[in-house]
């Protein structure tokens, strides 16, 4: 059976956690600002006066049975010392206490020993025990603090979603997780409005710790949220686009007034990608769907989704897009000390460049860094503007892009020679002995190893150069070739034998061919000749009388016919291989 202390044991135990969930605090966090809220308690009962925060108070609790223990240290003392009896004890006194409340001690003090005198838990009063209460509630709710600072902290600059508590027309109560934050009216897209209970998407944008002021109430830690910042939109377009979260597209600059006008620059190292095309979507599927998060007032947030580059003259030619600009003006610092510029756009678009209440320009500001003066093509003309064409400042970026690129590799190599170089270890005196060891390069000469890449880069270059022009020769040449070839010019053959000679030459071989070979007599054996002087044993009947197949005159013709076939293919015979050389055209 369980004792009778379980119970309590169980209760405070359980008690204690319960406490530190509620709070987000751990455990043991609990335990200490319980122990700190009855020391504080125990030092106000002992009516010490002037000397009471001079009182060393200790209190101990016992996790697993949840006993309490409080008590004082006091220094032993002789009696003739004692100077303060809040804080001194003669030593008289302190082995009597030690005898009556631990009769097997056998401890004795002495002069300059410390006793602890124990708080009489039946003499706690209730005024001590609402002390204790209240004071632990009051450091619960500082660690509360503190623990909420220390989370959050870690949280700056990231999108959280949370719940709408409490709405009205100036703010919105947000709890997001572990506290209740207001958003105000400012800090919203435009005219957007939302009802309790609704999931909303905040930016947070700072955290700031507890300050305790004595003359005011002490409050938790300041988190500001919003939904109309820079960094809310960025967050938006992180979710929403994989190749910006994923670093193939990088967001270079945000401009924006949250609720009528944002401008994005986005930029991209792959050649392969475009980052526009990226941001925007296929029909503009990826965009609108940042823009739904945008609020749900009357009037929805546009975004203009810009490249970004180096050149400021082509930034801010794509900086006040929608607006066609023809050209742009560097004019130098301005009386302010900041940049400006004048850009030069068609007659009839001012106003399309300084958009509605100037959002358009001022945005486009904000984004380059520059004071930008937006005038009309013929009003430039009367003024005797010189600009330099948009046409002409986007090739020049884009030369600028090739130089900055071959620059970044050669930096690059630079480095990876030198940490070659640095990471190289030197052979042992026994390695050397035995084994002869060839430095790298870079680790000879790191600066001729880094000359000696650019080279390889400029190489590569001129390699791929020669490359593209065989690759035009060779299209050049299929072009040609795809051409009709023109009629072949015939050939004369010269040859110095007659056609008298040649026909002479063929007769003589035909009547060569025409002779019949003679054939050697076959050998008769003496069988044969047996055989034939042998008289017959029967005699042979006559022979019987057989039907022709052909008559005479067919014979005839087909004697005729094999006549003229044998002098058609005397020419069959003929070595023709040996009458090649009169049709050589050299002789």
């Amino acid at each position: 059976m369980p004792k009778k202390n379980d119970a309590p044991q169980y209760n405070f135990v359980e008690a204690a956690k319960e406490v530190a969930t509620i709070k987000g605090i751990s455990f043991e966090t609990v335990i200490a600002a319980l122990k700190e809220a009855a020391t504080r308690a125990y030092i106000k009962t002992l009516e010490g006066g002037e000397n009471a925060d001079d009182a060393e108070v200790v209190c101990e609790i016992d996790e697993e049975t949840g006993k309490i223990t409080i008590g004082q240290y006091k220094n032993v003392m002789e009696d003739d010392d004692i100077t303060d009896d809040y804080l001194e004890i003669s030593v008289e006194d302190a082995n009597d206490y030690e005898k009556e409340n631990n009769p097997k001690s056998k401890v004795k003090y002495k002069a300059g020993d410390k006793i602890l005198i124990k708080a009489d838990q039946e003499l706690t009063t209730k005024s001590m025990a609402l002390a204790i209460k209240n004071l632990f509630r009051q450091k619960a709710n500082e660690y509360e603090r503190i623990a909420l600072y220390d989370i959050y902290k870690d949280h700056i600059g990231e999108l959280i979603t949370g719940t709408v508590e409490k709405a009205d027309e100036r703010s919105v109560s947000v709890n997001i997780g572990r506290t209740v934050v207001e958003l105000g009216r400012k800090e919203m897209i435009g005219n957007e409005f939302f009802r309790i209970g609704d999931p909303i998407k905040v930016y947070i944008q700072e955290v700031r710790s507890t300050t305790v002021d004595p003359s005011k109430p002490v409050k938790g830690p300041q988190i500001q949220i919003t939904r109309a910042s820079e960094g809310f939109l960025k967050r938006l377009f992180e979710e929403e686009i994989h190749e910006i979260y994923d670093g193939t597209v990088i967001i270079k600059g945000i401009a924006r007034e949250a609720g009528v006008r944002s401008k994005v620059a986005v930029y991209s190292a792959n050649d392969d990608v475009d980052p526009t095309g990226a941001c925007i979507g296929q029909g503009g599927s990826r965009i609108q769907k940042v823009v739904a998060q945008l609020g749900n007032g009357g009037d929805k947030e546009k975004i203009d989704i810009i490249n970004w580059t180096k050149n400021p003259g082509a930034y801010i030619v794509e900086a006040l897009r929608p607006a066609t600009v023809i050209g742009v003006a560097l004019n130098g610092e301005n009386e302010e000390g900041k940049p400006s510029a004048t850009a030069i756009v068609k007659d009839g678009s001012l106003s399309l460049a300084i958009g509605r209440r100037g959002a358009n320009v001022r945005l486009a500001c904000r984004l380059t860094g520059y004071s930008i003066d937006v005038k009309e093509e013929a009003v430039a003309a009367e003024l005797g503007i010189e600009y330099v064409a948009a046409d002409i400042l986007k090739e020049q970026a884009a030369a600028e892009k090739k130089v900055a690129e071959r620059e970044e590799y050669l930096r690059k190599t630079q480095e990876e020679a030198a940490a070659r170089a640095a990471a190289y270890v030197a052979p042992t005196p026994a390695a050397e002995a035995t084994k002869e060891v060839e430095l790298p390069p870079e680790a000879i000469n790191p600066a001729a190893a880094a000359l000696e890449a650019d080279r390889a880069a400029r190489a590569a270059e001129a390699k791929a150069a020669e490359e593209a022009k065989l690759a035009e020769e060779a299209k050049a040449v299929a072009v040609e070739e795809e051409k009709p070839a023109p009629a072949a010019k015939p050939t004369a053959v010269v040859t110095t034998t007659t056609i008298s000679d040649l026909e002479k030459e063929l007769e003589a071989a035909k009547e060569k061919k025409a002779q019949p070979k003679p054939k050697k007599p076959r050998k008769i054996t003496e069988e044969e000749v047996k055989r034939e002087a042998a008289p017959t044993a029967t005699p042979i009947a006559p022979a019987a009388e057989v039907m022709p197949i052909y008559t005479a005159e067919e014979l005839e013709e087909i004697e005729k016919e094999e006549a003229m076939a044998d002098i058609d293919n005397l020419d069959d015979d003929v070595d023709y291989e040996d009458y090649d050389e009169y049709y050589d055209s050299d002789k």
